[in-house]
């Protein structure tokens, strides 16, 4: 059912034409991101699925960042909605070191059991002649309440993207935060 959900929100491909490509799980101790490396450039598209939650015991919420290529310049826009059921916000992030990708919940001890999941699509990830674009939808429920999170971000480089790293800006995801790496045809 997964797939039949992702591949409406992804552009309306069917759930056959995505492929596993690699699932990073975090282990014991953390880590400070998650990368994919040596991507195929086989694909149309990618899709990244994200079920995570970092170590900050503030507040309840944080943003996924993302980066290509080992591009750590401020190449990247991002525009972004997100709600939390009482107020939305809307902004726009120009000439960042990073994309923002999607939401990622806190450690906060009154949600100990709360991750936050994201759905994020890397369009035309292959086309040389095009900067290349990413949207995300992502959420966090806090029993009840909770955050909402769409946003989209652009890589101006026209290269081929062959890596993508994820991180939350001074924080570690936690163990059990997951990412899922796939191709889509």
């Amino acid at each position: 059912m997964l797939n039949t959900i992702s591949g409406l929100l992804g552009g309306g491909a069917p759930p056959t034409d995505y492929e596993s490509i690699q699932t990073v799980t975090v282990g014991a101790g953390g880590a400070s991101s998650i990368e994919f490396t040596s991507i195929p450039s086989t694909y149309t598209h990618l899709q990244i699925r994200g079920l995570v939650k970092n170590n900050s015991t503030s507040l309840t919420a944080d943003v996924n960042q993302l980066q290509f290529n080992a591009d750590t310049a401020t190449n990247y826009n991002t525009h972004y909605l997100q709600g939390d059921g009482a107020a939305a916000t809307s902004a726009a992030v120009a000439n960042s070191p990073s994309i923002y990708a999607g939401i990622c919940a806190r450690s906060n001890a009154s949600y100990t059991s709360m991750f936050g999941v994201s759905v994020i699509d890397v369009l035309d990830y292959t086309n040389t002649n095009k900067n290349k674009t990413v949207r995300t939808l992502s959420g966090v429920d806090m029993n009840g309440s909770g955050y909402l999170f769409y946003s989209s971000g652009a890589w101006r480089n026209t290269n081929a993207i062959t890596s993508i790293k994820l991180f939350v800006s001074g924080n570690n995801y936690v163990q059990y935060s997951s990412f899922a790496l796939y191709g889509i045809k």
